[in-house]
């Protein structure tokens, strides 16, 4: 008998799969999207009872050790200097449901939505190293762009390399609303050129889209990537986390030639 139920439930994946290709009807890609078990009622379960193999969305990992601070991709992000949201992202060109052997997604995406990396340069020359590593995630004064006068108040220890700038974006929800929010605290021109100057930070970690206050878009943005070993992160969720020191870990796509790419970034105590 125990025999029987082991090979049953290996079976069941597989019926199961037989199942959805041949007794498919011809609907709409978007209706046969997504066909992940356990997220609509015509799905096979395979777990103990009527538990759904289907893990749960988490933000917080391990115990509460582990953080991931990427925003998730969803049709409603903001988009810069747009009103609109960002829409449809993804779609199946090709499903199980509809007769396909597999399914096979397709999703077109710009390079500066969501948590992403902006280097000025190939992102694909990036260092790993500085990506990677003990960082400082800091509290700034609310409702304030980041100015030199700012900076000298953080009172940043010499020899800290990578910095996340906790604003007032976060407080707002400005990642969460689905337009664009020109009034985002960022650095000003002259709180760049100082931290380039005066600190050993080259990582730079930020709460929205642009590290870059929006009334000095270019002159902090030229101040920051004057020194080409610096690397910003933008765009990061940085909501219930305290701040301190944590290890960092991100990592970009390797699209070779471009200034940017989406990036996943996690917190570990």
């Amino acid at each position: 008998m125990k025999n029987s139920h082991t090979l049953l439930s290996h079976l069941l994946p597989f019926l199961c799969t037989l199942s959805l290709r041949y007794s498919a009807q011809a609907l709409p890609d978007f209706a046969a999207y997504p066909s992940i078990p356990g997220t609509d009622s015509g799905d096979c379960l395979i777990g103990s009872g009527d538990t759904p193999l289907v893990p749960p969305r988490r933000e917080v990992y391990d115990e509460g050790r582990i953080f991931d601070i990427s925003h998730r991709y969803t049709t409603e992000m903001p988009l810069w200097e747009s009103e609109e949201e960002l829409g449809y992202l993804m779609w199946l060109t090709r499903s199980m449901r509809n007769g396909s052997v597999a399914n096979f997604s397709t999703f077109k995406l710009g390079l500066y939505i969501g948590t992403h990396v902006h280097a000025g340069f190939d992102v694909d020359l990036l260092d790993l190293q500085l990506l990677n590593g003990l960082a400082l995630l800091i509290d700034v004064p609310r409702d304030k762009n980041i100015s030199a006068e700012v900076m000298k108040s953080l009172d940043i220890p010499k020899g800290v390399q990578r910095v996340l700038f906790r604003t007032s974006n976060t407080d707002r929800r400005l990642m969460f609303k689905k337009g664009f929010d020109a009034s985002y605290v960022g650095f000003k021109e002259d709180g760049a050129k100082w931290l380039v100057e005066n600190t050993d930070i080259k990582l730079v970690g930020v709460d929205y889209l642009s590290a870059a206050a929006y009334d000095h878009l270019v002159p902090s943005r030229l101040a920051f990537l004057e020194s080409r070993d610096m690397i910003i992160v933008e765009g990061l969720k940085l909501d219930d986390v305290a701040a301190g020191v944590y290890s960092l870990r991100c990592l970009p796509l390797r699209l070779v030639g471009s200034e940017a790419s989406p990036i996943r970034c996690i917190l570990m105590k």
